[in-house]
């Protein structure tokens, strides 16, 4: 049986149907506007993601967490961070989860939000550009890496600045209408920003960063060759023959004709490229290359990897 305070609660949620014009998440001030009250406003079938904020169902996914804190976001507020990040489809280690907070900064003299559930902090407005992400107050994409600078390492950072700087349009989670970038536009920013937290972690990703990348798996891969003491493979080489194009290779040593590629699991899922992958290994195995094709298990056991590169290595150099 319903306790009291159970039953009513029961009763207006059956009786009392929300206004269509109310958006899936609403601020409870926007609601009492529209003649709901107070009871109806917390009623048990409604979620409280944000204090003094309202939804129909809990947010499960990281663009419904944004909508629902929406109502609170004041003009010149904007998305900053991690938050920012994930809204650039910029590839963070950690993937979004129901648990983390949304990330927003205000101008340098106003107050930033205090409330649970949102890291608030100031900004200087001059320093970011606002987009607008589907209708979203968001920074800038420099400006989304350096506000995430002091949360992450030097490996990390490279990983999202070689997003920043690739013209690849097959990069995961790419964001339709991200702007073009290059290192002078980077290392500009940096100038202009001065000191912040983070920024030498960001000046020492910047000079590991190379253009050209086409997933974070592959900056990964070149980091930890790096990282072993090996050379710095070329990114993204082609391959050409009487002006046609054989390959391209996510890392190589053309010199010593090494291919080293990085297999996500679309490689694996997808029929025809898996087709194409084997394909291009025999037409660069017949051109005399060797190719080492690494998953992300290998990563998982850098000493292998490092191993397999380095034989390969002497093996060419011998011949």
């Amino acid at each position: 049986m319903l306790d009291a305070g159970a039953a009513e609660n029961h009763r207006v949620r059956r009786s009392t149907p929300l206004p269509r014009s109310l958006p899936d998440s609403f601020g409870v001030r926007a609601a009492a506007e529209r003649g709901v009250g107070r009871s109806r406003r917390d009623g048990v079938d409604l979620e409280r993601p944000f204090h003094g904020i309202r939804s129909r169902s809990t947010p499960s996914t990281l663009k419904e967490q944004v909508a629902a804190y929406l109502p609170r976001l004041r003009p010149r507020h904007r998305f900053v961070g991690r938050t920012a990040a994930h809204l650039w489809g910029l590839p963070l280690s950690h993937d979004w989860s129901a648990a983390d907070p949304v990330e927003v900064a205000v101008p340098q003299e106003c107050t930033p939000p205090r409330t649970r559930g949102v890291v608030g902090r100031r900004l200087v407005e001059e320093r970011a550009r606002t987009w607008r992400l589907d209708g979203v107050s968001v920074v800038d994409p420099i400006a989304t890496v350096f506000t995430c600078a002091r949360m992450l390492g030097i490996d990390e950072l490279t990983v999202l600045l070689d997003a920043l700087l690739t013209s690849a349009e097959n990069y995961p989670g790419r964001v339709a209408g991200r702007p073009l970038l290059t290192p002078d536009d980077i290392a500009a920013r940096l100038d202009e920003w001065g000191p912040f937290a983070g920024c030498t972690r960001v000046r020492a990703a910047l000079r590991a960063a190379r253009e050209g990348v086409e997933s974070p798996k592959e900056t990964e891969t070149r980091l930890l060759i790096a990282r072993a003491g090996l050379p710095e493979p070329s990114v993204q080489f082609e391959v050409l023959e009487d002006g046609r194009l054989i390959a391209r290779i996510d890392l190589a040593y053309p010199d010593l004709k090494i291919a080293i590629e990085y297999e996500g699991d679309g490689h694996r899922t997808d029929r025809h490229q898996w087709r194409r992958d084997i394909q291009r290994q025999r037409d660069l195995e017949d051109r005399g290359w060797t190719v080492i094709r690494l998953t992300e298990l290998d990563l998982q056991s850098p000493t292998s990897v490092i191993t397999r590169i380095r034989h390969a290595i002497a093996a060419a150099k011998r011949h």
